[in-house]
């Protein structure tokens, strides 16, 4: 999508949606594109990283206040309701999947 028009050094000055002035197109991944809104040296992953883990974190607090009868599911509007419905169920589906290393086995005591 990005079409950069670069200064007298070479550097991009500017990114456009459309063909403005000569402006050359460059992919939404390029190296110079990604350095240029600051997505570079995986700074993005890692604000994706934490954003995800804060997600987690507001969830857990929402649940809380729930549990605690401080907060009704109600009370959140619709939309949020349905997220924090989604979120519930996706974690649910996955940690059934997962490897359960704490729970009691068949095997009895092992060590």
């Amino acid at each position: 999508m990005p079409y950069v028009r670069r200064n007298a050094e070479g550097q991009i000055e500017s990114l456009h949606r459309g063909r403005e002035g000569g402006a050359e197109f460059l992919t939404d991944d390029d190296p110079e594109v990604q350095a240029f809104v600051g997505n570079a040296d995986g700074t993005q992953s890692d604000f994706s990283r934490l954003d995800a883990d804060f997600v987690r974190v507001l969830e857990d607090v929402i649940d809380t206040l729930i549990v605690k009868n401080v907060l009704n599911i109600t009370d959140l509007p619709e939309q949020a309701q349905a997220k924090l419905f989604a979120r519930k169920s996706f974690r649910e589906r996955v940690s059934k999947r997962s490897l359960r290393l704490f729970e009691p086995t068949d095997f009895g005591d092992v060590i």
